[in-house]
C-alpha cells in the first residue's frame, strides 16, 4: 500500500540530513507544499530554526510570467522560503529515492483578502470571511485555476495533490481563533457559509431566488441556534432550519460552482503537465460541506481527476462513497495525521492502515513528517514496515 507523508520545503532545506529521514519511515512519495496558506510550525530536529512563521500565504517558488499586470496573482513566500525553496527540497527528497509530489492549497488565503476585500465569501450578515475567497467570482477563478496549472507543475514532480479546490466558510483555525462559544453543527456551519457577494446573489437569481430574501431567511433561521438551540445533524437540519427549498436550490447553485471550478483546474494542471501526471482532490464526500477538505460529488469527482485525499481523522466512514464509485485506476488516498500532539495516533496507524484498506483505500496519506517528534516517527516506521 503506497505511502505518502506531507512536507514542508523547510522542513527540508538547510537539514542534510532530512531527506533520508524521511525515506526511511518506509513512504514512497513526498508531498512537498509549493503554495501554501499562512502558518507557524514546528521544526523539531532542524539544525538551525525551531519554528518558522509564514507570515501569508504564498508560492514556495518563483511566480512565472502569466501573473503580470494582473491585480489577483500569488504572493512570494519572505525569509521563511526564499528563492526556490520548492525546487531545492524537491531536488533532495528525489536524490533520496523519493517520488515527489506537489502539494496546492488554492482558495485560501487571508492576504488575498485583506487586500482584495471585494474577492471574500460575506455571509447574510454582510460580514466578509478574508480567508475565503469566493470561488463564483470570475476572476478568482481565473486566479485560481492559473494557480492550481503552475503551482502543481513543477519541475520533477510526479503529480500533484490540490486542497481547498472549492467552498470555503467560517471553518477557519483563525489567529487566536474565538468562535467556538456556540456549537454551530453541520446545519449551522452550511448556513454562515452561504456567500452573498454581487456573483454569488447573481448566481441565486440564476437559480430563482431573490438574494435578499435568501439572506433575510438564513438569519431568522440562525436565530436558534445563537440562542443554543441544537439543531438536527446533517442535511436534515439544514432543510428544518432554511427549509427544503431554499436549501435544495442553494445546494445546486454551491454544487454547480464547485464542480465547475475543479473541471476547469484540473483540466488547466492536464494541460500543463508531461504524460502520466497524476492531479488529485483533497476531499469530502459530502458536497455541502467546505474547508481544506471541501466537499465533493463522489461519481463526478473520480470522472475528472484520478483521485481522491479523503480525511480519516474522525474516522475512515469518509472513504465508503468514493470506494463504491469502483474507478478503475482511481487512487483513494487515507489521509491519517500521525503527530500525537495534534490528536493524531501513530500509534494505531498499522491497524488503522488496515481498516482504510479494507473500506477501499488505495494508498496512504501522513499528515505530517516535520511537524512529528522523534516517537511519533519511530511509530509510523513501525507500522509501515508491518503492512
Amino acid at each position: 500500500m503506497k505511502a505518502s507523508t506531507f512536507v514542508y520545503p523547510w522542513d527540508v532545506n538547510g537539514d542534510p540530513e532530512a531527506p533520508a529521514r524521511i525515506a526511511a519511515l518506509g513512504v514512497e512519495q513526498a508531498t512537498l507544499a509549493a503554495a501554501y496558506h499562512s502558518t507557524r510550525a514546528l521544526t523539531p530536529r532542524h539544525p538551525r530554526h525551531r519554528i518558522v512563521t509564514a507570515e501569508h500565504a504564498a508560492v514556495l517558488y518563483p511566480a512565472g510570467d502569466r501573473w503580470t499586470g494582473r491585480d489577483l496573482r500569488p504572493y512570494p513566500a519572505g525569509d521563511w522560503a526564499p528563492g526556490d525553496a520548492f525546487g531545492e527540497a524537491a531536488a533532495a527528497l528525489a536524490d533520496a529515492g523519493l517520488e515527489v509530489h506537489t502539494w496546492v492549497v488554492l482558495a485560501h488565503n487571508s492576504r488575498l483578502g485583506a487586500e482584495h476585500p471585494a474577492t471574500s465569501v460575506v455571509n447574510a450578515y454582510g460580514d466578509r470571511y478574508p480567508w475565503a475567497p469566493c470561488i463564483a467570482q470570475p476572476a478568482t477563478r481565473a486566479y485560481l485555476t492559473d494557480l492550481a496549472a503552475e503551482a502543481a507543475v513543477r519541475t520533477g514532480a510526479r503529480g500533484t495533490e490540490l486542497e481547498s479546490l472549492g467552498w470555503y466558510g467560517l471553518q477557519h483555525l483563525h489567529a487566536h481563533d474565538k468562535t467556538g462559544g456556540i456549537g454551530l453543527g453541520d446545519a449551522g456551519q452550511y448556513l454562515m457559509a452561504l456567500c452573498f457577494c454581487p456573483s454569488c446573489r447573481d448566481g441565486y437569481g440564476r437559480h430563482g431566488l431573490d438574494a435578499d430574501e435568501l439572506a433575510a431567511a438564513v438569519r431568522t433561521a440562525l436565530e436558534p441556534v445563537w440562542q443554543g438551540a441544537p439543531s438536527d445533524g446533517g442535511w436534515t437540519g439544514i432543510e428544518k432550519l432554511l427549509g427544503e427549498t431554499l436549501a435544495n436550490t442553494t445546494r445546486a447553485y454551491r454544487d454547480e460552482t464547485a464542480r465547475t471550478l475543479q473541471e476547469q483546474a484540473v483540466a488547466a494542471v492536464r494541460a500543463a503537465a508531461p504524460d502520466g501526471f497524476r492531479v488529485l482532490l483533497h476531499a469530502d464526500p459530502v458536497s455541502y460541506h467546505v474547508g481544506a477538505n471541501p466537499g465533493v460529488d463522489p461519481a463526478h469527482i473520480l470522472s475528472v481527476a484520478d483521485g481522491v485525499v479523503v480525511p480519516c481523522a474522525g474516522g475512515t466512514g469518509t472513504l465508503t462513497p468514493f470506494a463504491r464509485q469502483d474507478r478503475q485506476g482511481a487512487v483513494i488516498a487515507a489521509n491519517f495525521t500521525v503527530v500525537s500532539g495534534m490528536g493524531g495516533s501513530p500509534g494505531t496507524l498499522a491497524a488503522d492502515a488496515a481498516g482504510a484498506r479494507e473500506l477501499g483505500a488505495t494508498e496512504l496519506r501522513l499528515y505530517h513528517a516535520g511537524l512529528a517528534s522523534d516517537d511519533d516517527l519511530e511509530a509510523v516506521r513501525s507500522a509501515l514496515a508491518g503492512l
